[in-house]
């Protein structure tokens, strides 16, 4: 398989301009010919699913929720970037697109990070235009703040709830078209299968979530919006219900994995309190604009930090980075305090903490111009923690966050199987080894408002689609694969719930696969999800029945899945030896712990074949070019 990403020729500048004039287009009136389906409702979903329906074509959206608003985007709390340069600070197209490939360690594709910069701008004008409260400086203009990775303010922000205000500004544009018959929405839907039809994407087969029933749905084309799997380690930040089963089982249709390593662990998370929790809270990484890092000098000291004296403390991100200080990229910060941690440094209980420290903000805005920034997440802080972050400094510890993997996918999203696309976190294009903050929603929108509309167009220009119903035989067997496994699922009467399993996976997942890795640890854990799998399906314990309303089994189904992404994962990060972003091999570092990356071997995109085997899977490369920025070693100092 040769894969081609379709980047288009000329300077970088003129690339998306020159490709939307070569792409065939889709007449008015032939657009309602052409049906869609878009599973997923969150920014990528519900804004690529409203932007289709307006363009004219139907559109069948699927959310697991009873709402789309109830989509994990809402969950993003600091801010959107887009390079304005309302601050008049030196910002500009190119240098988001900069910082973002850098940000991402030169594993992105040129191509990709430039449109999406480029189309950034008119992501905020197109919200603005939907009502969305972006925070406003004192002359009534739209306000920015600053974030990992950058030395510019661009982010544009609502408070700390963001993906909330965003998210209920794209449900509002895809109501209305619901209203107005162009999209058919199906609530409480999981995505169980990707049908494929004469090698083309024709339709999926979807679980009702209310009845147990398994449906049938046909379509000229489907989009997969389904969000990140960082749920695989068990505990992230990642509601419960994110999954991997959409773009699983899209993989093992034919559509390339890429990169299913590269995992982002936040810096600025609520640690861990006791084996009972089932996920963790993330604390915006806008707090480090004001907040201020630290852990005591002494080893060990458990005094309160109000009796640790300025002298005795090491705020050591801005003894190590004094150009970005605190606002390093999120791969750094989180080593950093992990470092710190391992040394003895660490605070709290656990020792697995370290503060972020409001107090010289509160001193030198007042607090009420910080609770005005924070205040929603400093409210949140105190009910988890019964600490007052206003008095108290926050406990915090880095946590599995954003996957920077997903389904390979061209230029035109489009991945290796025809007329299957994929936008937004669901896929690996834009961010490399490293997710720069705010550009998650950044990409959400981007990929649903302005890219999807106009390369969809040209798949379906161009392509012949043969009649094809829900009772064709690939419809049928596709059906019939869905209920053995259900079946197997359900005969199998083991002792251990679906959650122990997860747990376990977790563990493993964490511990060898996580913030730290290396060779030993890669080959073991492959290994040991190896082994975890087979026991899953001889003790698995799922009560209740299949043809009804099951939790149980739609979690079975879902770890199912983690379990041979897990066992993908570890063998995607044991043949890349460097490291790079948030994959950092222990045995591929500079003499100051930093990531050392072997560009003359490993410039390129991992994307894994499924071949009807879980551990051994093909890989096939897509080979980086760097022609505008030259890859060099990563420096925040």
């Amino acid at each position: 398989m040769k894969l081609d990403a379709k980047a288009p020729a000329g300077p970088i500048q003129q690339k998306w301009t020159n490709h939307r004039f070569g792409v065939k287009l889709v007449n008015p009136a032939n657009k309602r010919k052409y049906s869609v389906i878009v599973v997923g409702t969150g920014l990528a979903g519900a804004s690529a699913a409203a932007s289709l329906a307006e363009l004219g074509y139907k559109v069948l959206a699927f959310t697991y929720h009873e709402s789309p608003r109830r989509a994990h985007s809402i969950a993003a709390q600091g801010g959107i970037n887009a390079p304005k340069n309302y601050s008049n600070d030196g910002d500009s197209v190119y240098r988001l697109f900069y910082d973002t490939l850098k940000g991402g360690d030169y594993r992105a594709r040129e191509a990709n990070v430039y449109r999406l910069a480029e189309v950034s701008n008119s992501i905020i004008d197109q919200c603005v235009g939907q009502g969305v409260p972006f925070a406003r400086d004192y002359s009534g203009l739209l306000d920015n703040r600053s974030f990992g990775g950058a030395q510019v303010s661009r982010t544009f922000y609502a408070r700390g709830q963001t993906g909330q205000q965003l998210l209920l500004g794209a449900y509002s544009v895809l109501s209305r078209q619901i209203a107005n018959k162009g999209v058919t929405l199906f609530e409480r839907r999981e995505m169980l299968d990707l049908v494929v039809v004469d090698g083309q994407a024709r339709g999926i087969i979807a679980r009702n979530l209310v009845t147990g029933a398994i449906e049938k749905y046909t379509a000229n084309a489907v989009v997969l919006a389904t969000g990140g799997y960082g749920n695989v380690f068990f505990l992230s930040t990642n509601a419960k219900a994110s999954n991997t089963t959409a773009i699983w089982r899209a993989h093992k249709r034919g559509a390339l994995f890429g990169n299913p390593c590269f995992t982002q662990i936040h810096p600025t998370c609520i640690p861990q309190s006791g084996e009972y929790q089932s996920k963790l809270t993330l604390m915006s990484e806008s707090l480090r604009n004001d907040g201020r890092v630290w852990v005591p000098k002494a080893k060990g000291d458990k005094r309160r930090p109000g009796d640790i004296p300025e002298a005795e403390r090491d705020y050591y991100l801005e003894r190590m980075y004094p150009s970005f200080g605190n606002l390093v990229p999120r791969d750094v910060a989180s080593r950093r305090a992990k470092e710190m941690c391992d040394k003895g440094h660490g605070v709290g209980e656990t020792g697995l903490a370290v503060y972020l420290d409001f107090a010289d903000a509160i001193k030198r805005l007042g607090k009420d111009n910080v609770a005005g920034k924070y205040g929603n997440l400093f409210d949140m802080y105190k009910q988890i923690t019964a600490e007052d972050p206003y008095t108290t400094p926050m406990r915090i510890y880095p946590a599995v966050h954003y996957t920077m993997g997903g389904l390979w996918v061209d230029y035109n999203l489009m991945s290796t199987i025809p007329g299957l696309y994929v936008i937004g976190e669901a896929n690996f294009s834009d961010h490399g080894a490293n997710r720069l903050g705010a550009s998650a929603l950044m990409q959400g929108l981007a990929d649903g408002y302005f890219i999807l509309p106009y390369t969809i167009g040209d798949y379906l220009a161009s392509t012949k689609f043969p009649a094809v119903g829900t009772d064709h035989a690939d419809f049928k067997r596709t059906e019939t694969e869905i209920q053995k496994q259900v079946e197997k699922l359900m005969s199998v009467n083991g002792k251990t719930t679906v959650d122990e399993f997860h747990r376990q996976l977790g563990k493993i997942m964490w511990d060898h696969v996580g913030m730290a890795r290396n060779a030993a640890g890669l080959k073991k854990a492959a290994k040991e999800i190896s082994a975890l799998r087979e026991k899953f399906w001889k003790d698995v314990k799922i009560t209740g029945v299949a043809a009804d309303v099951n939790s149980e089994l739609e979690k079975a189904g879902r770890v199912a899945d983690f379990f041979e992404l897990g066992e993908l994962m570890a063998l995607d990060a044991l043949q890349r030896e460097e490291s790079c972003g948030g994959h950092f091999r222990e045995e591929h570092q500079t003499d100051e712990g930093e990531a050392k990356r072997n560009d003359a071997k490993f410039a390129y995109v991992a994307a894994w074949e499924y071949t009807g085997k879980v551990s051994s899977p093909k890989m096939h490369k897509e080979k980086l070019d760097f022609e505008y920025v030259k890859p060099s070693q990563r420096s925040y100092k």
